[in-house]
């Protein structure tokens, strides 16, 4: 279950500050989760501060301009570029991951 999946990081901040989730926990670093590094997702995964991402995911899920988006959070067109193609493979490389479940069998309830 993935209730706020569908959600950007700054999203996120804002929903727990408005539900009164506590400053420590709402200050904490997001992480990757995945890696053992001593790194953030801005560093090992990302390479850009997750408010920049949250504009560049936001404009490539609505089809903005790379130097509109780029405008807005300092960069070049041609950067803005190739965060999106880092963005992409990522999305190929883990499309499996956000997959249906495999059924031996169908069951109906869930067809």
């Amino acid at each position: 279950m993935k209730p706020i999946a569908h959600l950007y990081k700054s999203q996120v901040y804002a929903l727990s500050a408005h539900l009164g989730v506590p400053t420590e926990i709402q200050a904490r670093q997001p992480t990757t989760d995945t890696y053992s590094l001593a790194q953030s997702q801005e560093e090992f995964y990302f390479s850009l501060p997750w408010d920049k991402m949250d504009l560049c995911l936001y404009g490539l899920n609505h089809g903005v301009p790379a130097e509109t988006i780029g405008a807005a959070i300092g960069l070049s067109g041609e950067e803005v570029e190739h965060v999106l193609a880092d963005i992409a493979a990522k999305r190929r490389a883990t499309r499996y991951l956000h997959e249906g479940p495999l059924l031996v069998e169908p069951v109906a309830e869930i067809a």
